[in-house]
């Protein structure tokens, strides 16, 4: 494992090749993921369960208002949307049609019984139709979004570049000039303008803008890009704020998965204009979110790495996109080691004796209840290393 002395990176070798037959960070992509599939399967309608073991009345808190679901549960759209994400990262690393399959088989008809149809423009809700209409987030849909558009890269399917398009359009309808600008987080209640609504915003605008060429997506991403860096960006460390409210009072958390997006944005601006401010302002929210988000952690196995703090597995997986991204433009692996450690001290100490993971990074805490969201987001952070490899 690679080692931290004085905050200077010492080995770069996590690019080095891997075994020819299959690499260690695809297994364990595979072994998690097939723990996913056997353990979470809702048993109808292609549906997946919220937690494992399953949680009576497990209401959840991330909504924009109070979870009234009631009876048998499955789970809401997000986590179902890193399951998505999750196939799409194994199909991108390994290219086998086994994952294009489970796509077709089982995500996509998933996804469907949470599409919502009657209210336009159209676009997916956060929990089953079945149940009733509710509430409908557009980063929830950002996210999908920006997953059908990677199904339509890895796939060739014209009907995924569609769906994506016609996300876009939701997502679009969410701005107006209340705070200066911006998207809104909720459809329904429309009290803030959120980091996590608009930096993926400009990330799938821009990745629109690279499927199709056409120069409304550039203009659209570079006008939300813009907005989210003068409105909710820390001055003095490039980070992201949380979100502004109409009022202009300014939520100051700060998640690894915001600057990500930030990150990830900055350079495809760049690739797309070649304008150099964009590449420094993504190296400052690389450099600072590694800074910002991790601590130095001895591992029980008495390896010396730069340890995410407790922010979330998702959003680590996010921010990684940034990474990943940045990666491909300056080939620099530094920061990329940094989650190889983490990921290799999950796998070697910290899952429980099914094989699922806690949000818990240190290991001093377990989940009782392991989230959907929690397993896949891992799935989708080796694979995408262990693609990465082949750049």
């Amino acid at each position: 494992m690679v080692k931290f002395f004085a905050g200077i990176l010492l080995c770069m070798s996590f690019f080095s090749p891997v075994n020819a037959k299959e690499g260690e960070n695809t297994a364990r992509a595979k072994q998690t993921l097939d723990l996913v599939l056997k353990y979470y399967d809702a048993g109808h309608d292609h549906l997946f369960l919220e937690t494992w073991p399953y949680k009576e009345d497990g209401k959840v808190t991330y909504l924009a208002g109070e979870d009234t679901v009631k009876g048998k549960r499955v789970a809401y759209l997000w986590p179902t949307s890193g399951l998505f994400s999750a196939v799409n990262a194994l199909l991108k690393a390994t290219g086998d049609r086994e994952y294009s399959s489970l796509l077709e088989s089982t995500v996509l008809p998933g996804l469907e019984n949470y599409y919502d149809a009657d209210r336009k423009p159209s676009c997916y809700q956060s929990y089953i139709k079945e149940a009733g209409m509710s509430d409908r987030f557009y980063d929830d849909n950002i996210w999908l979004g920006i997953d059908f558009l990677e199904a339509y890269e890895l796939t060739h399917n014209a009907q995924f570049l569609s769906k994506s398009k016609e996300i876009w359009e939701f997502v679009i309808s969410g701005w107006d000039d209340k705070a200066g600008g911006g998207i809104y987080w909720c459809e329904q209640k429309k009290k803030s303008k959120n980091t996590c609504s608009n930096a993926p915003a400009a990330v799938l605008a821009l990745k629109l803008f690279h499927a199709t060429n056409e120069k409304d997506y550039l203009l659209w991403g570079e006008k939300i890009y813009d907005w989210t860096k003068s409105t909710l960006q820390d001055p003095n460390d490039h980070l992201y704020f949380d979100n502004i409210k109409l009022n202009g009072e300014i939520d100051h958390r700060k998640y690894t998965y915001n600057s990500g997006q930030m990150l990830q944005a900055a350079v495809l601006l760049y690739n797309a204009t070649q304008k150099e401010a964009f590449l420094a302002d993504a190296r400052a929210v690389a450099q600072s979110a590694i800074r910002y988000f991790t601590e130095d952690f001895e591992t029980p196995n008495g390896e010396e790495i730069k340890l995410f703090k407790n922010t979330g597995n998702w959003f680590n997986a996010i921010l990684m996109r940034g990474y990943c991204e940045l990666y491909k433009v300056d080939k620099n692996p530094e920061y990329l080691n940094v989650f190889q450690n983490n990921v290799d001290h999950l796998w070697a100490s910290l899952r429980s004796s099914n094989g699922l993971f806690s949000k818990d990074w240190k290991g001093e805490k377990e989940d009782q209840y392991k989230w959907l969201l929690d397993q896949v987001s891992l799935v989708e952070i080796w694979a995408n290393l262990e693609e990465l490899k082949n750049e």
